[in-house]
């Protein structure tokens, strides 16, 4: 009789890459989707869902990301306290002006990974970013990827 197996990815056998990818004038939707897949490792034919199979990733640029439409002026952000009526709101205009621009992308990507789980916050870690043109992960040799001619649809005109 024969059996089929699925062949499983073990922690011990995932061979990570580092990758570099410029977010200016990137739409930041698109980017999140990207940067979730590698982090979580689905761009793999070994892709095995409970273990952490992804690429680190090195963003630079992200206070040059763009939103699509008015999303910039009317998305709103909501957070709140911990206080009886502590409910605070800002945009992704203030945030991106603001002294942590890299908190937009941080977000997006953070809430398109699985939620609240020990995999997730450790995928987490493997994602850099950084406001400025320059990065300090020049010594691990990271792959540029350019993401923004991918496709026409990544780039919006400022």
């Amino acid at each position: 009789m024969l059996k089929s197996t699925t062949a499983s990815l073990k922690p011990a056998d995932v061979e990570k890459k580092w990758i570099h990818i410029d977010a200016e004038g990137v739409v930041v939707g698109r980017l999140a989707t990207f940067i979730a897949n590698r982090l979580r490792g689905k761009h793999r034919g070994d892709y095995t869902p409970h273990v952490d199979c992804g690429d680190y990733v090195v963003v630079t640029n992200v206070d040059k990301v763009v939103f699509t439409g008015k999303k910039n002026t009317d998305k709103i952000y909501y957070r709140h306290t911990g206080h009886p009526g502590g409910v605070k709101q800002t945009t992704p205009e203030k945030v991106l002006n603001g002294r942590f621009p890299e908190r937009v992308l941080e977000k997006a990507v953070e809430r398109m990974l699985p939620k609240e789980s020990p995999l997730a916050r450790k995928q987490m870690t493997h994602l850099r970013l950084f406001a400025g043109s320059t990065h300090d992960h020049e010594a691990q040799k990271p792959e540029t990827i350019d993401f923004a001619s991918a496709s026409p649809k990544n780039t919006r005109s400022v």
